[in-house]
């Protein structure tokens, strides 16, 4: 038996620009979502990955420039710019292993493009959120041309001090 709204609920919705589109059913919403987790990771994800030491099960790539590599990137990570990839993936990758790819940040798709080029070729891949921004301003490490730095967490973004979010 399907439940009519009431006319204040109608009304609602109407005025409300969260509702003027109805939510999915949940049948589509975990379809969505599902699907999301299998093309993103995030940086805490990513560098409790790292961190459990041995083989992550995953290569981590930055398609940025050489400038923006040397600026500074992920510990571990692989620098193969995008323009590249199509000549170099085969000598750096193995097919049977995923691979994550990041970029400067939310404001930024390389990392998509170098996912999208990286899936052509026939590889599982992933994209992290935030990409090194939000690696940085969780607190965690970068390595540069210096050495490795890291900054303190920013609290808009992550929890301060040690622990898990719990999300």
């Amino acid at each position: 038996m399907t439940t009519r709204p009431t006319t204040a609920q109608t009304s609602a919705t109407r005025a409300n620009a969260v509702l003027r589109v109805p939510p999915a059913t949940p049948a589509a919403a975990a379809a969505y979502f599902g699907a999301s987790l299998a093309f993103h990771t995030d940086p805490f994800d990513v560098a409790a990955a790292l961190a459990a030491g041995g083989n992550p099960g995953f290569a981590l790539i930055d398609p940025r420039s050489t400038e923006a590599w040397e600026q500074g990137h992920i510990p571990g990570a692989l620098h193969l710019p995008t323009a590249e990839i199509p000549a170099r993936a085969e000598q750096l990758l193995d097919k049977s292993v995923p691979v994550v790819t990041y970029c400067w940040g939310p404001g930024c798709n390389g990392g998509t493009r170098a996912a999208l080029a990286l899936a052509e070729l026939g590889y599982q891949v992933k994209e992290m959120l935030g990409g090194i921004e939000y690696w940085i301003r969780e607190g965690f490490e970068t390595e540069t041309g210096r050495g490795r730095e890291q900054r303190d967490a920013d609290p808009l973004t992550a929890l301060v001090g040690s622990g898990n979010c719990g999300c």
